[in-house]
């Protein structure tokens, strides 16, 4: 081992993988490696998986990828032979018969370390368990003198290996991650890693990645914790970045100089960046030209209208008014007003030729039944069809609209307003729809492509809410006001707190089970709905797995 150096410099690489674009995420690495190079770094953290990109679910059970991501690496350990700085990359790793999730060192031109994760997260939206083999409590990594203790993500989470690497001689903590968005999320990892901090007596560098992988949003925010748990460093979120951090030995004890703090988001903007970045990196990496939406003069159509100019810029963006008997003039004002502020493509498709079509075709079947909710599915399906033509016929994505409170107890018509490829609602409840749409009239996102000013007409914000299928009709007609039906669902799904508990706080007995017998019969609807940006700790999809077929 090298003489115990007194100084250290190390990059803190903050990357947005490609799901699967090994050349492409070792380029993504190499170009982060050269730009520490020329700040004189020593090493290069990078985020969990970086080689691959993650979660790679069964696609990492796959032996030419395996194999891929074997040779990304050792192509990237040749290069260290240039004197640079070492790296520390992740990728999966075969070794001995098992595939594991690893962080490799390459230094001097070649694996100069190798530690598998010991702690594999089996709950949420993470299976690990399912694709990797668990590694054994890891020792430090020794790099110029210095030892490094590798926590992969959730070594991170529980105390077992923080312990076991502060009892084997470890200098500095250093955790590569692939944590994803959710709202307090960032508050929940920086109180791990000040517990793992005061256990050890050790600083620790934490590095997440960022960017959209299908549901799934990661928002970077890495940074370093001294000794005595003061943060010195903290990146952004939602963008990458490379952070330069400068490292003194003073005794038996590595600190790290204070060095750039990034300005913590709030709720509402988090929440839109997760939205905004979801959407972009979706579109863009399934190669989609743009998307197309019904505006139909909403609140939630014109919200995701707004999302989607501010991530793909208004020219790839194409809203259709789809208006029927019943749309009011006042719908036809407000949508082309959103349009109109958001510099979007806008076009008028009346549905009630066809619908008048459907009606006639079907009216023999019909006989002797009154109208009631078939009709009014009817002319949702009626814009779906039409929307799913455009997109076929052009190539955009259909942007669905639906919102997490409509989604929860079944307020949305399969085929119909369900229709798309993407929905950057699905995990936001109505009540938080209201709040981005205020919060965007005032604000441009970081990064944002859209205009400033109001985008989302006030007259929009201020109507009570209405699909447009009947006659003078609202959605609290058949839906609890938001913000109780908010507050119930939160309850329900969130937290599953029994309906007892729920009735406790103060909602009427009546209203909860109805809401939860809402929410158990909707689940065939959501298992068809489209994929949609994850925000909450609870999100329909990968981490919401109920039974359709149940008589609890």
């Amino acid at each position: 081992m090298s003489a115990a150096p007194d100084r250290l410099t190390i990059a803190l690489a903050q990357i947005n993988s490609v799901m699967g674009d090994i050349p492409g995420n070792r380029r993504r690495v190499e170009e982060a490696r050269a730009r520490a190079a020329a700040a004189g770094a020593d090493l290069v953290v990078y985020p969990e998986l970086v080689i691959v990109g993650y979660p790679p679910e069964d696609l990492v059970l796959r032996l030419s990828l395996q194999e891929a991501c074997e040779a990304a690496v050792r192509e990237l350990a040749a290069q260290t032979a240039d004197g640079g700085p070492a790296m520390l990359v992740t990728s999966p790793w075969r070794d001995g018969g098992k595939l594991y999730n690893s962080a490799l060192l390459l230094e001097g031109g070649q694996i100069a370390a190798v530690r598998h994760k010991h702690e594999l997260p089996n709950y949420g939206v993470f299976d690990e368990k399912r694709t990797f083999a668990p590694g054994p409590l890891p020792g430090p990594v020794p790099f110029r003198g210095v030892r490094l203790g590798v926590m992969i993500c959730e070594d991170m989470w529980a105390p077992d290996v923080a312990e076991c690497l502060s009892e084997t001689g470890a200098e500095i903590l250093v955790v590569p991650n692939g944590s994803p968005f959710e709202t307090d999320k960032w508050d929940t990892r920086l109180n791990l890693a000040v517990a793992r901090v005061v256990e050890s007596g050790l600083p620790l560098i934490y590095v997440n990645r960022v960017g959209g992988q299908d549901e799934l949003v990661f928002d970077g925010g890495g940074f370093v914790l001294n000794a005595d748990r003061s943060m010195v460093v903290r990146q952004p979120e939602f963008r990458e970045d490379l952070t330069i951090t400068t490292w003194h030995r003073q005794g038996e004890v590595w600190s790290c100089d204070k060095g750039p703090m990034a300005e913590a988001y709030d709720d509402l903007t988090a929440i839109y960046q997760a939205m905004m970045v979801g959407l972009r990196d979706y579109v863009q990496r399934n190669r989609f030209p743009g998307v197309v939406l019904g505006l139909s003069g909403g609140i939630d159509s014109a919200l995701s209208a707004a999302v989607a100019v501010d991530a793909l810029g208004a020219d790839k963006v194409r809203c259709i008014m789809l208006p029927s008997k019943y749309t009011s003039s006042l719908s036809l004002t407000d949508a082309e007003a959103c349009a109109k502020a958001l510099g979007v493509s806008y076009e008028t498709i009346p549905i009630s030729p066809a619908v008048e079509a459907f009606d006639a075709m079907l009216r023999p079947a019909f006989q002797g039944r009154e109208p009631d909710i078939t009709e009014e599915n009817l002319q949702a399906r009626v814009r779906g069809v039409v929307l799913m033509a455009i997109s076929n016929k052009f190539g955009h994505m259909v942007l669905t609209t639906g919102n997490k409170s409509e989604m929860s107890v079944g307020y949305a018509t399969l085929y119909g307003d369900m229709c798309g490829g993407y929905s950057v609602l699905k995990d936001v409840y109505k009540m938080t729809v209201f709040a981005l749409s205020r919060w965007r009239n005032a604000n441009v996102p970081e990064g944002g492509l859209g205009p400033k000013g109001i985008v989302i007409p006030e007259s929009i914000i201020v109507r009570p809410p209405s699909a447009e299928l009947r006659e003078n009709q609202t959605d609290q007609d058949s839906l609890p006001p938001y913000e109780q039906l908010d507050a119930i669902l939160q309850m329900l799904v969130e937290k599953e707190m029994p309906v007892r508990d729920i009735v406790a706080s103060g909602q009427p007995e009546d209203v909860v089970r109805r809401i939860q017998h809402l929410l158990y019969l909707a689940e065939y609807k959501r298992r068809q709905a489209p994929p949609g940006v994850r925000v909450s700790n609870r999100a329909f999809g990968r981490d919401w797995r109920y039974p359709i077929t149940s008589a609890y």
